[in-house]
């Protein structure tokens, strides 16, 4: 191991490309723990939609970050950062190594670049001055206004993530600047970890026919089932939570706006359109190490062998 830098692995690539199978068999290998950058399997109740990894399949390797919040619980790149950075420690504390896997970039690179986030102080005043806005004139409204003077955190940032809008023109408001100005300063920074971020990939056909099929086998296992059940509690559409893949398109079924077919199928779209969004999100991001699975003959033993040739090259292991 690096005795300058704690190491990191990072294990990512698009949704459906095989990251969880491959993820076991590397912490096996390297003596690590999981820590999971995902936005939805940190949720309780909803497991198939957001192809959670379950018990028995982990083989007695420690998973981080999933199944620990409730879907009406308030998640966000900063409490994921928090979230994340307190596993690491603990990980680190038994002498093993952290294994990020995922595929939200963003979550991964507030913990590869350790992102500061430092919210500016709190003008209680100007926040509840936000929050009766948002409710007499909805989300939107403020949505709008953030768009005005930042466009790039409101392309970012989901109108119903009505605190993270508020942050966001908290910050303007005190700053003159916009926060996602401060955030692209802090993603230049140098990764505090010695780093090795490996982004597991495939031909793109291929990539969205494993999609086709796992939005199909979602539907086999139950997935309106779970979606239904996730209602009946109350949970809704308004939630940050509910706008994942596979629940925003089943409640939109379930109220009535289109047929199951068509959820279906708008679900298999933007499914593929979400993969395409994680390339090119992953071709952005510096010293990445892209694993072409067509190039190991989508054999894992060898893209493992491979993984754990760099990572002694690299002295994290």
């Amino acid at each position: 191991m690096c005795a300058e830098k704690p190491p990191l692995i990072v294990l990512t690539g698009p949704t459906a490309v095989g990251k969880t199978k491959l993820s076991i068999s590397l912490a096996k290998a390297v003596h690590g723990e999981i820590i999971s950058a995902d936005s939805m399997q940190v949720y309780k109740y909803m497991d198939i939609g957001s192809a959670k990894i379950l018990p028995d399949e982990m083989q007695g390797v420690p998973h981080h970050l999933v199944d620990v919040l409730k879907p009406e619980e308030e998640f966000h790149i900063v409490r994921f950062q928090e979230m994340a950075k307190e596993a690491m420690d603990r990980i680190y504390a038994k002498g093993r190594i952290p294994i990020l896997v995922g595929g939200t970039g963003f979550y991964i690179q507030a913990v590869t670049r350790d992102i500061d986030f430092t919210e500016a102080s709190q003008e209680d005043g100007y926040r509840r001055e936000l929050e009766e806005l948002a409710e007499k004139e909805g989300a939107e409204s403020l949505h709008q206004m953030l768009a005005e003077v930042d466009p790039v955190s409101a392309e970012e940032i989901h109108a119903n993530n009505v605190k993270r809008v508020i942050r966001a023109l908290e910050f303007y408001h005190q700053n003159g600047t916009p926060i996602s100005a401060h955030n692209q300063e802090q993603k230049e920074h140098l990764s505090p970890y010695n780093l090795a971020y490996f982004v597991l990939n495939a031909p793109r056909p291929l990539l969205y026919e494993r999609i086709e099929q796992r939005v199909d086998a979602m539907m086999k296992n139950g997935l309106l089932d779970e979606v239904e059940g996730l209602k009946a509690r109350g949970y809704h559409r308004g939630m940050v939570s509910m706008q994942g893949l596979g629940y925003k398109e089943l409640l939109a079924y379930l109220d009535g706006e289109y047929p199951l077919e068509e959820a279906v199928r708008i679900l298999k779209r933007d499914t593929r359109h979400f993969a395409k969004r994680q390339l090119t999100w992953f071709r952005r991001e510096k010293e990445v190490i892209w694993v072409n699975k067509e190039e190991f003959a989508y054999e894992d033993d060898r893209i493992l062998e491979y993984m754990i040739s760099v990572l002694k090259e690299r002295k994290i292991l």
